[in-house]
């Protein structure tokens, strides 16, 4: 049986992490990056927004086999409890549940943290990434015609969100990830996750 793990990244997952993003942004357009970002520049954005929020990494067998981050919706303070998130699975680990399991845990850390709101863009057409969304409990919020030009061709980019917590009354500020990283909590979180991995 294969050893699962899903934890919190670090940077001396950076490598590993970026070995599989570079296949995204080189050969499709689920990333909006003309060039792949260096170890340098990947491994920057991790200590930057694992500052506030979660970055989740999924090993198999020692080896990652994706991962999963939230980053700031927009930098104004009325948006502070919106975020968007990204995932990212090699492809050798399509179809085991991974991506599924990382939402998961994402849903629960960020509910934890006391954000309300998750946003996703796809840069249209992806099918398969809508079914995936909508069975994770994401809706169309709407879409940005023409906005993303890679490949010699624009595209459209369709925006899906989904709620986290009721939107009753003033919220709280948002607790830093790192405050909550080793609590129980979300060690209970990340473990009930890894459920939804199978096939392993």
């Amino acid at each position: 049986m294969s050893e699962i793990i899903l934890r919190p990244a670090t940077v001396d997952d950076a490598a590993e992490m970026l070995a599989i993003y570079a296949p995204y942004v080189i050969q499709t357009t689920v990333s909006s990056e003309y060039d792949a970002p260096t170890l340098e520049e990947f491994t920057r954005r991790i200590r930057t927004f694992t500052e506030k929020l979660p970055w989740l990494v999924c090993i198999i067998d020692g080896e990652v086999a994706g991962y999963g981050y939230a980053s700031p919706h927009r930098t104004r303070a009325a948006y502070q409890w919106s975020v968007e998130t990204s995932i990212y699975v090699a492809q050798d680990w399509h179809r085991h549940g991974i991506a599924g399991a990382i939402y998961a845990a994402l849903f629960e850390v960020l509910a934890m943290q006391g954000y309300y709101n998750i946003y996703v863009g796809i840069t249209s057409p992806n099918e398969r990434s809508m079914k995936f969304h909508k069975s994770m409990g994401f809706v169309i919020s709407g879409a940005y015609q023409e906005s993303m030009y890679k490949f010699g061709q624009w595209r459209d980019v369709l925006w899906m969100g989904r709620s986290l917590r009721p939107h009753d009354g003033a919220p709280e500020p948002t607790v830093p990830f790192p405050e909550i990283s080793d609590s129980p909590l979300v060690s209970r979180a990340l473990r009930q996750a890894m459920q939804r991995i199978h096939d392993v």
